[in-house]
């Protein structure tokens, strides 16, 4: 992506509020005031997207900054969000390509592009997508595009590049929670229990428990035998998520229905 791209997302990432206008005169103050509508538009509409009661003012301003600047990938990134939102998935799969069509370098596109296409199984392509993202070592969200590439990979039976990806990521962010309990359920996959529970231990240090991380408590726990505390998981499991996929596998294992 461009220099003059980059920094404009970065001003609708952090939300921040533009300065005052160049006063040089002429055609140099025209563009620049074009510019300055534009990214306004784009930032009202990316703070209007974050509040679903206001999607109509999202539009209107993603539309209006295509109306000054057809090719401007943030604002069709923006609508491929808000289309995605609305269920209109044709409408934001086009956004998403055309995004990227005029900047290739769009990580955040690329990523979000493959968010989209994981959800709709389609794993193959959405790993192109991370895999673009994760390659990018200025995209600040690279760890997370890694994790999203190991999720994929792993759906795809890539097993070693899933676990390549959630160490790359965890040597970016030690303490990433999904990179954590995704590393602990492959470690338990491929039977290696002790890096599995070291995995799973230190995302329990510094997070809340979820219904994938109690269901792997239970199962690491079972392999080694330690009763009261694959009891004490299997608690928090029912107690705290009793509607979850994974109490249903609980209580499949254990043949208890209650």
């Amino acid at each position: 992506m461009s220099a003059k791209f980059k920094s404009l997302s970065l001003l609708v990432l952090l939300g921040t509020l533009l300065g005052g206008c160049v006063t040089s005169g002429g055609p140099e103050r025209k563009e620049v005031d074009l510019d300055k509508a534009l990214e306004t538009h784009v930032q009202l509409g990316i703070r209007y997207l974050r509040d679903p009661n206001n999607r109509e003012q999202s539009r209107r301003h993603f539309n209006r900054a295509l109306e000054l600047g057809k090719k401007n990938p943030l604002a069709h990134h923006g609508l491929a969000l808000l289309y995605q939102a609305d269920g209109e998935l044709d409408i934001a799969e086009s956004h998403f390509k055309k995004a990227l069509r005029y900047s290739d370098g769009f990580s955040m596109a690329h990523t979000n592009y493959g968010v989209f296409l994981y959800k709709q199984e389609r794993y193959k392509e959405a790993l192109k997508q991370f895999e673009l993202a994760s390659t990018d070592l200025t995209y600040n969200r690279r760890s997370f595009a890694l994790v999203n590439y190991g999720r994929t990979a792993a759906r795809l039976g890539l097993t070693d590049k899933a676990e390549g990806a959630y160490a790359r990521a965890l040597a970016l962010n030690s303490d990433l929670p999904l990179a954590l309990i995704e590393m602990a359920e492959l470690k338990f996959n491929a039977g290696d229990y002790a890096k599995s529970k070291a995995y799973l231990d230190q995302f329990s240090e510094k997070n809340r428990q979820t219904p994938q991380s109690l269901w792997l408590g239970i199962r690491i726990e079972k392999v080694f035998g330690n009763r009261d505390k694959e009891r004490s998981y299997a608690l928090a499991l029912k107690n705290l998520y009793p509607y979850s996929a994974e109490t249903l596998k609980y209580q499949e294992l254990s043949g208890n229905d209650g």
